[in-house]
């Protein structure tokens, strides 16, 4: 495989199809095992479980065993699994603005307090929420002494 330059092109190759981008959701949502996740999706045996093979070669999702005679598996989202979570919000919030004619058809809210959830890209520098025109983007080849300047300006 040659070497990827772009991080989008390389996430695309592990979870960018439709399908496999509903399937991480029915994992998040808790829908783990084979038999429920092919019900909820009306996915294709066959499709699902090669999908489900791809998540576990690239580490997304690992199988147990919670069944013998005959074997049945469930799966469960290791942390680089885990760390799909914003991302999927993103596309999620996207449709709800951009897709829905309606109320959105879900609402994530944070378990804790109860708030509903959104999403938004934040500077580690000063904690301020970043607006799509205020974003750069620096090579792979840039270096601290490169951001030192930019922060300079």
């Amino acid at each position: 495989m040659s070497e990827v330059q772009c991080s989008i092109e390389a996430t695309l190759r592990t979870v960018g199809d439709r399908w496999t981008l509903l399937i991480l959701r029915d994992i998040f949502r808790g829908i783990k095992r084979f038999e429920n996740i092919q019900k909820d999706l009306g996915i294709a045996r066959n499709l699902l479980s090669k999908r489900l093979q791809h998540l576990v070669d690239n580490k997304v999702v690992e199988r147990f065993l919670y069944q013998e005679k005959p074997n049945r598996y469930e799966y469960r989202l290791t942390s680089k699994g885990r760390a799909l979570s914003p991302s999927l919000i993103a596309l999620m919030q996207w449709g709800d603005e951009w897709c829905s004619l309606e109320e959105p058809p879900v609402m994530l809210i944070h378990e804790n307090c109860g708030s509903p959830l959104t999403h938004s890209v934040q500077c580690e520098n000063c904690n301020r929420d970043v607006k799509p025109g205020e974003i750069r983007s620096l090579t792979k080849n840039f270096s601290k002494s490169n951001l030192e300047v930019l922060n300079a300006k």
